[in-house]
């Protein structure tokens, strides 16, 4: 009896909510999920054991195809982009396909052909490529990553970690560009040759299935397993969960994006409209002018807890007049155990108009000029 009350007791918690049961039962063998804002670890789960990626690889790809070319580039796809195996958007030889439908094909419908022929335009092999990528990848600061390739078909020494690969993403996340693809359930785009276009659909499925999903890459491959990165925001609190051989991903990816809504909040450290100080207005009618935050800032934390930052005002002591209502005076920098995470405006609340200095200089000499005139008629 004590036992079935135990089960039924664990089973509730489990069914309201509580991670501790979900977490213990995800199927990946790594696991993160993060603050995209901070990078503050929500979950981990082996989480900087070195694995095979597959085609979450492309997450990389995607980025130096955004940042090192034009999107509006016109790519002549090359004979080693033609017949690649696995997932495809299915280019052949000779086709001119724009840069940017090229990475959509890449993130949608995870083509490994569209991951060579962005290699190719971009580097002129795969090998320097795959260097590019390497390269970023020290630039973003992950020390258990090494690309190989573009697409993540198994090779030796091709590998990340969790942790690593959702850090990837949270730098890939600060690209618009980027952003707008992954979260983009179907796209068309021209097939050359043929009377019809392309109908590319994301693999990712967690767009439907999942409120506030924006992304971002699946993979498979035998030897990696299934692999999953997700994006999901909800009131400004947007969360990256990584995935690495995780044989039920999606619901996986559920139990950890709903953790991190149900057990963290939103706090402001900057309120919109807030007081910060006082700026004197040179030459100004008035002697000063009000500066406050242009908007807020909100940061996630722990519920019941408190947000731990520093705000560094960087705001000059003065300001030339005129001064209108909302004109910049600075900004509030916001950091995060050292690391910048956000700035606000600073404004000013109110007007002041200018007075010329000779203004001043002949109401001094009128003033000095009367005086003299009433002790002259005094004596």
């Amino acid at each position: 009896m004590i036992r079935k009350i135990i089960s039924v007791f664990l089973a509730v918690l489990c069914v309201t909510g509580s991670f501790e049961c979900r977490a213990i039962g995800v199927s990946a063998s790594s696991a993160i999920v993060i603050d995209k804002m901070t990078g503050e670890v929500i979950y981990e789960k082996n989480a900087r054991q070195r694995r095979s990626m597959a085609s979450t690889t492309k997450i990389m790809t995607a980025i130096c195809a955004l940042e090192n070319g034009n999107p509006e580039d016109m790519v002549k796809v090359h004979p080693k982009a033609v017949g690649v195996e696995g997932s495809s958007m299915y280019l052949g030889h000779g086709e001119t396909v724009s840069l940017s439908d090229l990475v959509y094909g890449l993130m949608l419908a995870s083509g490994n052909d569209a991951a060579v022929a962005i290699a190719m335009h971009i580097s002129g092999s795969v090998e320097a490529f795959a260097e590019l990528m390497n390269e970023t990848a020290r630039k973003i600061g992950v020390k258990d990553t090494n690309f190989k390739n573009p697409n993540g078909l198994d090779a030796q020494d091709h590998y990340t970690t969790a942790a690593d690969l959702a850090a990837i993403t949270r730098y890939a996340m600060c690209d618009k560009s980027f952003c707008d693809i992954v979260s983009t359930w179907s796209k068309k785009i021209p097939w050359q040759g043929r009377d019809y276009d392309r109908q590319l659909k994301n693999h990712n499925k967690l767009l439907k299935m999942y409120e506030g999903c924006d992304g971002v890459k699946t993979g498979f491959t035998k030897k990696s397993g299934r692999c999953l990165v997700s994006s999901a925001t909800r009131e400004g609190f947007q969360v990256i969960a990584v995935t690495l051989n995780a044989p039920d991903d999606w619901n996986d990816h559920i139990s950890m994006l709903n953790y991190a809504f149900d057990n963290y909040e939103c706090k402001p450290v900057l309120k919109a409209g807030e007081y910060v100080r006082g700026v004197q207005a040179v030459n100004g009618a008035c002697d000063i002018v009000k500066a406050v935050t242009e908007k807020g800032f909100d940061i996630p934390v722990k519920n019941g807890s408190q947000p731990d930052v520093e705000i560094k005002y960087n705001i000059a002591d003065k300001v030339e007049a005129p001064v209108n209502f909302g004109d910049s005076l600075g900004n509030a920098e916001i950091y995060y155990k050292g690391s910048l995470i956000g700035s606000v405006e600073i404004v000013s609340a109110s007007s002041c108009a200018r007075v010329e200095p000779k203004t001043y200089i002949r109401s001094i000499s009128k003033i000095l000029r009367a005086y003299f005139l009433m002790y002259r008629r005094t004596c």
